[in-house]
Parts: structure tokens; C-alpha cells; sequence
């Protein structure tokens, strides 16, 4: 592994022994076979030639081990590869109860990343030493893709969609951050740092002590836009709303006038924000207006985020 390490990128996270070892063990595996059947096919070439015309092969005989063999192998390596596959797969798409999320929002060409304090940063990404990170990420245009080759995280982020990851930070440093999906003419320059720093400098990093400013996290951002745009006016607690009440609504079921019944995830409150005609909740009218071009990716995710806290 230390000759190994000199061609890998830092194991900097809980998860990337684990993904390091997958991949050598597929690794040696193609190699082996490679150079097994390669010597095996070279080696048949000279036994088996053919040196005179007089030459005629020896008949062949059926062996019914060999071929248990040669399938019963290949077949026990192939569940273990997917066995472990997905087993660390699991892992990788299900994130600690308590990991704090940070809202992150690609766009060419940069990355956007706010904090649960309401502290922002561009193409800079700022963590705590041995805390579970979150990652809720979305695209204001084409396809990108979060990758941090020392923690072996990657995922795209989807315009229209919110994709997640999750990462544990096991050493103190600044390390890569990529686009790895080519998204635009400057897609080489859309890159950036991940640094991870001691719990309290983090905190006071992400209270903002450096700043002259007041910070507003999320929840608090999302609740002052939503009472900028009037949303109170209709989503209020009182019977005679004009729209449903959102106390409690996030990953609820929601019955809609077709009849159909939908949970109130992330992606069902985005569609509703931007196209509420799409999904309209039983004993309501069809009468909230969209807010498509009037709010950008991240004050979505502001809003969400407040609708969540409820």
C-alpha cells in the first residue's frame, strides 16, 4: 500500500480505505485474469502449432471438471464484487442522522456552498475535522459533478433535481475539489478547496467572528423570503387559508385533486414552487401563482429549508 499511495490521491475520509480497497481488489483481479489468459493463449500458440502437413491434433476429451471449474470461479468472484459493491454503495448514499448539511449549488462555473450558520463561499468549502458532512446539491444550468478525489466522493448534480452525498473528514488539510462532468468551455476552471480545519476554528469560522455583517442561516434566510414574496398570505394555519398549511408537510403524504397521493420530499416542494399547477392538493384551487425566474437555485433551497424546519 505505501508504493500504491504514491499513485493515489490522500485516503482523507472514513470511507476511502474502503473504496481503495474495492477497486485494487477488481483491479488485481482483471490483472490476473489478463495475464492468465494472455501466458495461457501465448503458451498454446508454440505447444499447439502446426509443424508439418503431415501434423493432424490429437482428439479432445470432454472434462466435465474443467469447465465447473472455469464457470463456478468467475462466478463466486463476480458475487463477491457485487456483494462489496454493494455493500459500500449503501454507505456512500446513506448519511449519518446527525451529519450536518450544507446546501451547495453548481453553476457554470463555480461552486456555491452556504452553511448551516448562513455562512457562504465560492469554490471553497470549508469542514470540521471527524463530523459527518451532508451535502444537498442542485445545478442552476447543466449537468456538473461534486467530486473530491481525497475523500473518493463524486456526484452529479442535476439542474431540476437534488442530489445528495455525505463524507467524514479524517485529516486536516486543503484538498481538490472537481467538476467532474464536462459542462461548458470552461469546464477546466470550475475547481476549487476543500479545507478541513479543527472543530473550533471552524465554528468560529462559520459564526462569521472575521466579519462585519450579520449572518442569517437557511432556515432563517428561506423564512424572510417567504414572508418577502407573501407566501404567508395563503399557506397559514387558519381554515380559511387559500392554500394548504405547511406546518408539518415535509415527507408527509399529500392527496392530490386527481387522487393520487405524493410525498412532500425536496423535489415535490421545488415542483410546487416553480410549477404549481402540476400537483395540486385536494379541497385547494389551482391558484398559486409560479415563482419560476423570480428566485434562483439556492433561495429555493432557502425556502425548502424553512418549510422543513416547520
Amino acid at each position: 500500500m505505501n508504493i500504491l499511495s504514491s499513485f493515489l490521491p490522500d485516503q482523507a475520509s472514513t470511507l476511502a480505505a474502503d473504496v481503495d480497497q474495492l477497486y485494487l481488489f477488481l483491479i488485481g483481479v482483471s490483472m490476473f485474469f489478463c495475464l492468465l489468459i494472455g501466458g495461457l493463449v501465448i503458451g498454446f500458440v508454440f505447444k499447439f502449432r502446426r509443424r508439418s502437413d503431415a501434423d493432424r491434433p490429437a482428439p479432445t476429451r470432454e472434462n466435465h471438471g474443467l469447465e465447473i471449474l472455469w464457470s463456478v470461479i468467475p462466478l463466486v468472484l463476480v458475487i463477491i464484487m457485487f456483494v462489496w459493491g454493494a455493500v459500500l454503495f449503501y454507505k456512500q448514499w446513506r448519511p449519518p442522522a446527525d451529519a450536518m448539511e450544507i446546501l451547495v449549488t453548481g453553476k457554470q462555473w463555480m461552486w456555491k456552498m452556504q452553511h448551516p450558520s448562513g455562512r457562504s463561499e465560492i469554490n471553497d468549502l470549508h469542514v470540521p475535522l471527524g463530523r459527518p458532512i451532508r451535502l444537498t446539491m442542485t445545478s442552476e444550468d447543466v449537468i456538473h459533478s461534486f467530486f473530491i478525489p481525497a475523500f473518493r466522493t463524486k456526484a452529479d448534480v442535476v439542474p431540476g433535481r437534488y442530489t445528495r452525498t455525505w463524507f467524514t473528514p479524517t485529516q486536516l488539510g486543503s484538498f481538490h475539489l472537481f467538476c467532474a462532468e464536462y459542462c461548458g468551455a470552461e469546464h477546466s476552471l470550475m475547481k476549487g478547496w476543500v479545507h478541513v480545519v479543527e472543530e473550533e476554528e471552524y465554528e468560529r469560522w462559520a459564526r462569521g467572528d472575521d466579519l462585519d455583517t450579520a449572518l442569517l442561516s437557511p432556515v432563517e434566510a428561506g423564512e424572510r423570503l417567504f414572508t418577502e414574496l407573501g407566501c404567508m398570505a395563503c399557506h397559514n394555519p387558519d381554515s380559511g387559508a387559500l392554500g394548504p398549511a405547511l406546518d408539518g408537510l415535509f415527507m408527509s403524504e399529500v392527496t392530490l385533486v386527481d387522487g393520487r397521493v405524493v410525498v412532500a420530499d425536496e423535489a415535490y416542494i421545488r415542483e410546487s414552487i416553480l410549477e404549481p399547477m402540476a400537483k395540486v392538493t385536494a379541497g385547494y384551487q389551482p391558484l398559486m401563482p409560479t415563482y419560476k425566474g423570480q428566485i434562483d437555485e439556492a433561495q429555493l433551497m432557502q425556502i425548502i429549508s424553512y418549510i422543513k424546519s416547520l
